[in-house]
């Protein structure tokens, strides 16, 4: 079902066809690039020389995975001459034109989003995924593109990996605050892709060695878009059926239909308010019944009242709140109890009876 990419990951000697200075007549470097490229039939992709970000190393890595320019060479340079005769252009040029594939976002007016509910403003990446995301998609799932997991996946996969490097490029906070963050984060793939730009003090400051760091960052920043795919793609994407059977079940559990049981532990959160909406279900299901797979005891989670909030649609009762075993099953009546979370949002039986007792009594207080 899927198809391994080695090739792109792998094919550095195909990487750059030249070595483009601006300071340096035009001639010169078509000259260069006549050399390297005598095949006309193989697509440039031009972005900016310099200091580089995750938006254009990654953009570069995901156009090179399509139909169109598969393998394409990547062109470094900000001569604007040199641009205009290239196949595609990202994060340089300051023209957004799909018609043509010019991909930059720099430019004044520029308010491209995803769409789909999503608002953040799209990098070079953002605009490449917008339009060739979902072909990668169906390459790596070996299906047409209109396939409904293609876009199922299109979607999860802007939200839990691309939104953040768009934002991220663009200066987006992620949270609105008039206060300092309480630490730095430095880990993040954006950040780490930054490091790979030269270092002042490197000795080596030619546009080869800035190029190679180029090709370091795109294979990086792409390996870790195609495993985000790849994962949800082999474990996200088959939760989905587990967790519409589950909640087709729900009033074999509860005649309130609130409590779901899930018979095979899955990634469900995200699945269940989907369905939630597609299937019209009211009321709302307030609580998630799982066995966890390690002590064998049983789990009931309170749904939260966004994907994105901690916040609960009906916590477990204040009077539960950080007790545990002995303790808990006095104050429930309800014996085998192994803790409530002082939050509320989850708690724990020994059986399955129990945690469904726990849940049923919740309901009611």
């Amino acid at each position: 079902m899927f198809k391994a990419f080695s090739r792109t990951l792998f094919s550095s000697h195909r990487l750059f066809n030249c070595t483009l200075n601006p300071q340096k007549p035009l001639r010169f470097t078509l000259a260069l690039m006549s050399t390297a490229a005598s095949a006309a039939a193989v697509k440039r992709v031009g972005t900016h020389n310099g200091s580089f970000h995750c938006d254009e190393a990654l953009g570069c890595f995901m156009i090179r995975l399509t139909k169109k320019f598969s393998d394409a060479h990547i062109v470094r340079t900000r001569d604007p001459q040199v641009l205009e005769t290239l196949d595609a252009v990202l994060d340089v040029g300051g023209v957004y034109d799909p018609s043509t594939d010019r991909y930059d976002h720099h430019q004044k007016g520029f308010v491209e989003v995803f769409g789909h509910g999503f608002n953040t403003k799209l990098s070079s990446a953002g605009l490449v995924y917008k339009h060739f995301g979902k072909e990668i998609i169906a390459k790596e799932l070996d299906v047409d593109e209109d396939h409904p997991d293609v876009h199922r996946l299109f979607l999860v996969v802007y939200k839990s990996f691309m939104e953040a490097i768009d934002a991220i490029d663009n200066g987006i906070n992620q949270y609105d605050t008039d206060q300092p963050p309480r630490y730095v984060n430095n880990t993040h793939l954006s950040s780490r892709v930054g490091k790979f730009n030269l270092d002042w003090i490197d000795p080596d400051q030619s546009a080869e060695n800035e190029n190679a760091a180029f090709q370091r960052a795109m294979v990086l920043a792409g390996s870790e878009f195609l495993d985000n795919v790849r994962s949800h793609a082999r474990s996200w994407l088959p939760a989905r059926s587990i967790v519409m059977n589950c909640l087709e079940a729900r009033l074999d559990v509860d005649t309130s239909g609130e409590i779901m049981v899930l018979n095979r532990f899955c990634p469900w959160k995200l699945h269940l308010f989907e369905l939630e909406e597609e299937m019209k279900i009211s009321p709302p299901i307030k609580y998630v019944l799982y066995q966890d797979d390690r002590s064998k005891s049983w789990r009931v989670q309170a749904m939260a009242v966004a994907p994105d909030r901690f916040e609960s649609r009906k916590a477990l009762p204040a009077q539960w709140r950080g007790l545990r075993d002995d303790e808990l099953s006095r104050e429930t009546g309800i014996p085998g109890c192994v803790f409530v979370h002082m939050s509320g949002f989850i708690g724990g039986n020994q059986t399955y009876e129990g945690a469904l007792a726990m849940a049923k009594a919740a309901l009611k207080l």
